[in-house]
């Protein structure tokens, strides 16, 4: 084939593949420039994901009628001038390629008005061809209505995800942008009806609690700029909010960055906020994070990637530092040290200048820490929600016959035993009860048990397509911040199946009519927060679908916990129940639900041998 130039057309649409990847795309592109106008109150309205249109509003300064046409020309902009000007750059945007881009794949059309005329200019411009430039009266600000995304490129339509995919991303972009400019009011209208607004009135606080809801921002911490660590480092300005230690995330996700107002994705800087928290959080959990990092614009190079969601910095390890101290300064200071009950303290994290807590005047004697505890035994009729007696169609022994008698023929149990008979001897620490065996001795841990216990019945009713449900009363309604109002809605069937009667209440609010019979004692907005993480990662690798990941946490959820009292009854039942598990040793997840130490193993370790 000879080499040979491309037409205009395909030129156009191969650089819009590089910009425009998705209808967030188009937001994004179309957002920035309404900020780099001058906007006060930004409007965006979305129908069908963005796919049938995407309509941005801005009362910025709008564009000069002569200037309306030029400005979907590739490589028009009005943000610099020379190479020069790339060094210290203030703008979002800088180069012009973004409306020729969104023009090249969709029927985009322009009104705008300057602030200097009275007269404003309509352009239409259809797959890159311009259709007309007219005048019209409008009042002063930019709208951009883009219509038909990819009809041109039939290709892209086929990747692109369903339509509350594309919504949820939307969603997430305009809250984004909420956070990084505050004094800007942004409204999301999504098919109709209003998905997120800010209020604009310059408070970050104010949009955090619109975002994340006011749950979620009580656990929130702000974070202050702190002076540069050394006279010879750049000045680095990092402020803004981050959780405190006992509100944590599954996923990186939630760590929200912008430098010098502009998103950015940022492995180093988001490793830097989640080491701030070395030692203060579990292995695997994350904070929740929403931080501005401002530093002079020469010191930052944004002409990095096309959709300038990647910068580089001139002293990348100045930028690591300041961000991991004034996060660990905040959380240090002012994290509150969370009591027993589950409630915040008034007290305060220890910083770096207290005295050391003072140790025991004599060292505990074993087993008195169980003592000291303040742990509370099960009320009547409370276990029964978790661990249920057996009955003979789940033994298949006669009632009134020996327990660990096993009868063959007929009478045969429906699930045979799959560990030797155990004899339970005790609790050791609230969370292990202590099995004798024909082979030794056993500790189990009563959580991973029940957990598979729960797992199996669980399996077994999804089967039979029974799922056992506690209707709630009186009715609960749960508020979730927009993103994850509309994750849940993309999922309440898979929800229906396993028992969670969900029927939207509102924006983002949802009326919880029954819950899993196995969660009737659990809060139900702890228990979404949870499915909600598993929704945001969706299915791992080994897992068949994402809805038995699902039934795993619903099962971890229901499971008895550590620290929680059995009387002997109602540990034998949890053991007999475990006999009948097809796979007793491991809990959904992969853990050990138990340990063995044969006879032989005790005496060598009591010198019999």
């Amino acid at each position: 084939m000879p080499i040979q130039i491309l037409p205009d057309v395909v030129a156009a649409q191969i650089a819009a593949g590089e910009v425009v990847e998705r209808p967030a795309s188009v937001v994004k592109e179309l957002l920035e420039n309404a900020i780099d106008a001058g906007a006060s109150s930004i409007v965006v309205e979305v129908e069908r994901g963005g796919q049938r249109l995407i309509r941005v509003s801005d009362d910025g300064v709008g564009i000069p009628a002569g200037e309306a046409a030029l400005a979907f020309a590739r490589h028009s902009t009005s943000k610099l001038r020379t190479v020069d000007d790339l060094s210290h750059i203030t703008t979002l945007g800088f180069r012009g390629e973004a409306l020729a881009s969104i023009a090249a794949v969709s029927r985009t059309r322009l009104i705008t008005r300057y602030q200097d005329e009275l007269m404003g200019a309509e352009v239409l411009v259809e797959g890159g061809d311009l259709r007309y430039d007219r005048p019209i009266g409008a009042p002063v600000g930019t709208v951009v209505e883009v219509e038909n995304l990819f009809f041109n490129t039939p290709a892209r339509l086929k990747f692109l995800k369903s339509e509350s995919t594309e919504r949820r991303h939307i969603t997430q972009l305009v809250t984004r942008y909420a956070m990084a400019y505050p004094a800007i009011r942004f409204r999301l209208i999504q098919d109709g009806q209003e998905q997120f607004h800010s209020t604009g009135s310059g408070d970050l606080a104010d949009v955090l609690v619109e975002a994340f809801g006011l749950d979620t921002f009580r656990d929130m911490i702000e974070v202050s700029p702190l002076p540069p660590a050394r006279p010879d480092l750049p000045p680095v300005e990092v402020y803004g909010f981050t959780s405190v230690p006992a509100l944590t995330r599954s996923n990186r996700g939630h760590i929200v960055l912008f430098v010098n107002g502009r998103a950015i994705a940022d492995q180093s800087l988001t490793y830097a906020v989640v080491q701030a928290y070395h030692t203060l959080i579990p292995q695997g959990r994350y904070p929740l994070a929403v931080l501005m990092i401002n530093l002079p614009p020469e010191e930052v190079d944004v002409n990095v990637h096309p959709t300038k969601a990647e910068v580089r910095f001139r002293a990348p390890d100045a930028v690591f530092a300041a961000v991991q101290r004034a996060v660990r300064q905040a959380v240090i200071a002012q994290a509150p040290v969370p009591s027993a009950s589950g409630v915040s303290a008034t007290a305060s994290w220890p910083t770096a200048t207290h005295e050391p807590l003072s140790p025991p005047q004599r060292p505990l004697v074993p087993g008195e820490e169980q003592l000291r505890l303040d742990l509370r035994t099960l009320v009547p009729g409370q276990h029964s929600l978790h661990v249920t007696r057996p009955t003979q169609r789940d033994t298949g022994i006669p009632s009134g016959a020996d327990p660990t008698a096993i009868p063959a023929g007929p009478g045969a149990p429906e699930r045979p035993r799959t560990l030797p008979i155990l004899r339970v001897i005790g609790q050791v620490g609230a969370a292990y009860i202590v099995a004798e065996g024909p082979a030794g001795l056993y500790l189990i841990d009563q959580h991973a048990a029940h957990e598979r216990i729960l797992y199996e019945q669980f399996m077994a009713q999804r089967t039979n397509a029974e799922p056992f449900v506690q209707h709630v009363l009186p009715t609960a309604t749960v508020d979730l911040p927009p993103a994850a109002a509309q994750l849940l809605e993309e999922h309440l069937p898979s929800l229906a199946a396993l028992g969670f009667e969900l029927e939207p209440f509102g924006p983002h609010t949802f009326r919880v009519r029954a819950v899993p019979a196995l969660l009737a004692d659990q809060n139900p907005l702890e228990v979404l927060y949870a499915l909600i993480e598993d929704l945001e990662t969706g299915a791992t690798p080994g897992e068949v679908s994402l809805e038995e990941k699902l039934i795993r946490r619903v099962c971890k959820a229901g499971a008895i916990k550590a620290g929680q009292l059995l009387s002997l009854d109602e540990m034998q039942a949890l053991i007999q129940q475990l006999e009948r598990c097809a796979s007793p040793r491991t809990c959904p997840h992969g853990r050990p639900t138990m340990l063995h130490i044969s006879g032989e193993e005790l005496a060598r370790l009591f010198g019999r041998t």
